[in-house]
């Protein structure tokens, strides 16, 4: 049903856009400047518009372990396509943008299984909606990506839209990145630098992780391990006794373990709501300088999931009652246990600055993300945290170009959190969270070569990611060649890609 629905919804998306280009006399085709466009407007005595664009890549991205190992470097080769096409009139603008490769497309033509799940915005889509305008009002509907805050990079405020972290090489570019969801989107127009927004988005969709393959995380793909490890504690703390059978207490429970299924909560429904609304402004001060501020409340889900197991005591109750002691002869009764994997609801409170002092372009946002977890005590829920990031841009010396950003969280009622990650999502992790990101980039040949340095660190985590590259641009051809460098902490969300370093080669066309 939803894949018929998704490709009805893009075959009438063309058809109303190829029926208007056809009724006012549009030739269909690409490159449209803005002088084309006036002159179809002339011609047809119509203020409808209508105007495409996008682009062509391939790119190879060989990864510098599988060169030393003779691997088959070049398998993470791709071609990739989008398409976009904006119908403008005087009181509407339909907008719709798609990606095209192998992958979004066999998702749709072959029934993939994340097609059953209505939370699961099809790659193929990019972007698909309808904005309307009545006076100083818009509305807009449809699969849309909304951006938050005045962070560069992911900040604590950019909280309406899921972020796809199946592959970590393009991680620079978060709107790419993000995936689109279906919202309604209206924005009142208060004054000439104010404005009033407000979001309705339907149901909810987390981040989105590889499942298999090199770039699945280990948060995920030691679930179980993890599970084990936190069962053998809690039975030692039942019974002290219980810690000279740990070598037969290990392939048991890790045994049992391996044939376990983890299920993600179906979060297509309508008690997955999400909702916002924020304020933006300019306030200029007496001094002739002026201030953008930013103020927002949430209310939704947190992209990561918490993982906690019922059940526990009453299975070791089980196993430890049961003849274990042979090998193979009994792992305990599985149906004892009851995992669970849920997103926790959260309300959030947040604002942002942004202004201009002594050339810097100064921005912060601050927010208060309050869960169910008011007291800190429930291991199946994230306590409440702070999050902010502050950060800035300036040119230096030499034509050279920076910016920096410094994002982080600060977890609430720490000392409430577990030890035993079986009953405490948050145990063994750190109070804090720390990344800063500095981009130094810089021009050359009339600003047709750039050379750019991305720098990553995690504080915490003791890992980090190094992105140089240079892109020549000729007309509508972008070459670029890049590299990507992770080292550090093999636990740490970046360290644990260390042998995922890669060179990219990537070629693309405009149209």
């Amino acid at each position: 049903m939803i894949k018929k629905t998704i490709s009805v919804l893009i075959l009438l998306l063309f058809a109303i856009s190829g029926i208007f280009a056809q009724d006012f006399g549009f030739g269909f085709g690409f490159g449209f400047d803005e002088d084309d466009d006036e002159e179809m407007e002339a011609a047809s005595g119509s203020s409808i518009t209508f105007r495409s664009n996008g682009e062509v890549s391939v790119e190879a991205s060989p990864f510098f372990k599988d060169f030393m190992n003779k691997n088959e470097p070049w398998d993470n080769s791709f071609w990739n396509a989008s398409l976009n096409l904006t119908l403008s009139g005087s009181s509407f603008d339909i907008f719709t943008n798609f990606n095209f490769n192998a992958g979004s497309i066999n998702e749709i033509w072959s029934g993939s299984e994340n097609l059953k799940d209505f939370n699961y915005t099809p790659l193929i889509i990019d972007e698909a909606y309808i904005r309307a305008y009545f006076g100083t009002v818009n509305i807009e509907f449809g699969f849309r990506k909304l951006t938050w805050g005045k962070a560069d990079s992911a900040g604590p405020l950019d909280v309406t839209n899921p972020v796809d972290y199946t592959n970590l090489i393009n991680i620079t570019d978060i709107r790419a990145r993000k995936i689109a969801r279906p919202m309604i989107h209206a924005t009142w127009n208060t004054g000439s630098f104010s404005k009033l927004e407000g979001v309705l988005i339907p149901n909810f969709a987390g981040h989105r992780f590889a499942s298999d393959g090199r770039w699945v995380p280990s948060q995920f793909s030691n679930m179980v391990d993890v599970a084990a490890t936190g069962i053998i504690s809690r039975a030692i703390e039942l019974n002290p006794a219980a810690i000279g059978l740990i070598d037969l207490l290990q392939p048991s429970i890790a045994g049992n373990f391996q044939d376990f299924s983890l299920v993600f909560p179906d979060t297509s429904g309508l008690e997955y709501f999400q909702a916002g609304v924020r304020y933006t402004t300019t306030i200029n001060f007496s001094a002739g300088s002026s201030a953008d501020f930013g103020f927002q409340y949430y209310y939704g889900n947190l992209f990561r999931p918490s993982f906690t197991i019922d059940g526990v005591d009453e299975f070791l109750v089980d196993l430890l009652t049961g003849n274990f002691l042979i090998p193979g002869s009994y792992f305990g009764d599985l149906n004892l246990l009851d995992p669970k994997i849920k997103y926790n609801r959260y309300h959030q409170i947040g604002i942002d600055y942004a202004q201009v002092l002594f050339d810097f372009n100064i921005r912060a946002e601050l927010a208060l993300n309050l869960t169910e977890d008011l007291k800190g005590d429930d291991g199946s829920v994230h306590n409440p945290f702070i999050g902010w990031s502050l950060g800035f841009d300036r040119s230096l010396f030499w034509g050279i170009n920076a910016n920096f950003m410094c994002n982080g969280t600060i977890r609430l009622f720490d000392s409430k959190v577990g030890d035993n990650p079986v009953f405490d999502a948050e145990a063994g992790t750190n109070a804090t969270f720390t990344r800063i990101s500095l981009q130094l980039s810089k021009n050359f040949l009339r600003d047709e070569l750039e050379s750019r340095m991305v720098f990553i660190w995690d504080i915490e985590n003791k890992d980090v990611y190094l992105i140089p590259s240079v892109t020549w641009t000729s007309g509508n051809l972008v070459s670029e060649l890049s590299a990507g460098i992770f080292a550090g902490d093999k636990n740490g969300e970046l360290g644990q890609y260390r042998d995922n370093s890669f060179l990219r080669l990537s070629l693309k066309y405009m149209f």
